[in-house]
């Protein structure tokens, strides 16, 4: 993956956010949204599209396109990086290869030690039984 082509595929567009904000917030757009189009992304090989696919699963819409909005500040171009940051962040969440699990067993001493315990359990209720008549 390469980070510089990969910035240079995404589309932003500013947008009037929504909310309170009185006379300057019906005038400026300071809301970025971020479109990532996945499936023509000529910066990620197969593998990484299909683990991507699978990471964003939701977030993806029926074409492929990923969008991401941000209006935390009032700043256009704050939004516009902390967008970024957020979507390099995704992706590399995205690509990190998943660990594998190794099958593991308990030990035999812990097996026996857990059947020994219930067989005393079973003993004291036993015990604590009113005796049968004869």
């Amino acid at each position: 993956m390469d980070k510089q082509v990969l910035l240079n595929e995404l589309v932003f567009k500013a947008v009037r956010s929504s909310g309170p904000g009185g006379q300057h917030a019906n005038k400026v757009s300071s809301k970025v949204e971020l479109l990532f189009d996945l499936e023509e992304s000529k910066s990620l090989d197969d593998l990484e599209k299909t683990r991507l696919k699978k990471h964003f699963g939701n977030r993806l819409s029926t074409g492929g396109l990923l969008l991401l909005q941000c209006d935390d500040t009032r700043s256009q171009h704050q939004n516009k990086s902390l967008l970024i940051k957020r979507f390099l962040k995704l992706v590399e969440k995205g690509l990190e290869k998943p660990k594998l699990r190794r099958k593991t067993r308990p030990p035999k001493s812990a097996v026996r030690k857990r059947l020994n315990a219930k067989k005393k359990q079973a003993e004291r209720k036993q015990q604590r039984q009113k005796p049968k008549p004869e």
